[in-house]
């Protein structure tokens, strides 16, 4: 089992998937459940089936700096914000991996072919609406000038100074913030390895986390593991109607209790995604501060010893800004 851990944790670590996996130890029925033994009425029914483009929503953005820091922008042709300028963006089509879609996106805004390096943030609003956020190299194309506009927008152009412009929105100064910071410092320590989204298919939006704490007697780092079924790393399905910290939140009191230790998550380790099914899976680092003799297990879960390699890696990830795929919950 040991090997197989490590050999999970370094999968992670590199981006991969883990194929083979579909596992949920906390579905929409079991929270329903829970809900229900409190006194609490499920918005989500226990039979939710995840369809893309009616109940749940993909969304991916592009942020493309040159090397003189402009910022590759486009002009709105939508009749509600015509004019004003945004990022390469919009919604993912059936069919579409991640990357195929910001590939389309960009061609179809910008009139520019790019080739995607990275994942750099994903956006969660409740649990049915995602953004996720890439940057890219510019491989060839035409930059799209009035004379070219469609549908799809009016212009795009290579912008150094964001004041000289109306954007459609300020929730894009954050993602343009956080490319120039990995622009600036990348390639170099801190900043995770180049990732892409791992082509692995999920038929329900799961969060995967990758709960580890230190155990006070021996200075060893611990992960956590669940019992369910077969061995593997906690699995609970994101509910729709709640945010993704809420889910979150009720899923470490059904493995911890109520008086659930102190703990914070850190970050994205991968995401897995493939256009076969709708859903897609979010691999979240999760640190304890209290020690592991001071945090009680309720739920069908062990804690596991990581090998000095593996404990090193994830040590590194805790204690290192930027080590991780930002994972911004709107709401």
């Amino acid at each position: 089992m040991s090997r197989q851990v490590d050999t999970n944790v370094a999968r992670l670590l590199e981006g991969l998937g883990l194929e083979g996996e579909e596992f949920c130890d906390f579905t929409i029925a079991d929270q329903n459940s829970v809900a229900e033994s409190q006194g609490i009425t499920p918005t989500t029914p226990s039979n939710f089936k995840l369809i893309l483009g009616e109940n749940v929503t993909y969304v991916v953005a592009c942020v493309i700096i040159n090397e003189r820091n402009e910022i590759l922008m486009m002009q709105e042709a939508k009749e509600s914000c015509a004019g004003k300028w945004y990022l390469p963006a919009g919604r993912m089509e059936k069919g579409e991996t991640i990357v195929q879609a910001t590939m389309r996106e960009v061609l179809e805004e910008t009139g520019l072919h790019c080739n995607p390096t990275t994942l750099l943030v994903v956006e969660t609003a409740g649990g049915m609406w995602y953004r996720f956020v890439l940057t890219a190299d510019v491989t060839g194309g035409e930059l799209k000038t009035p004379a070219k506009a469609d549908k799809e927008s009016l212009q795009a152009k290579w912008i150094s100074n964001l004041q000289e412009i109306t954007l459609r929105s300020n929730d894009i100064l954050h993602l343009i913030e956080k490319t120039q910071l990995y622009k600036q410092s990348h390639p170099g320590k801190g900043w995770h390895k180049d990732l892409l989204p791992a082509s692995v298919p999920h038929v329900k939006d799961l969060l995967r986390l990758i709960v580890v704490i230190k155990k006070r007697s021996t200075n060893r780092l611990h992960v956590l593991l669940s019992e369910k079924t077969a061995i593997h790393f906690p699995v609970c399905e994101i509910n729709p109607a709640k945010s993704v910290h809420s889910t979150l939140r009720r899923f470490m009191v059904e493995m911890f209790g109520a008086d659930v230790g102190q703990h914070r998550p850190l970050g994205l380790l991968n995401v897995e995604a493939d256009p076969s099914s709708d859903g897609c899976c979010l691999t979240l680092l999760v640190a304890f501060r209290p020690p592991l003799e001071e945090v009680p297990l309720i739920g069908k879960c062990v804690w596991h010893e990581l090998s000095q390699e593996s404990e090193h890696q994830l040590l590194s990830k805790i204690t290192t800004k930027n080590s991780t795929v930002e994972l911004h919950v709107v709401r």
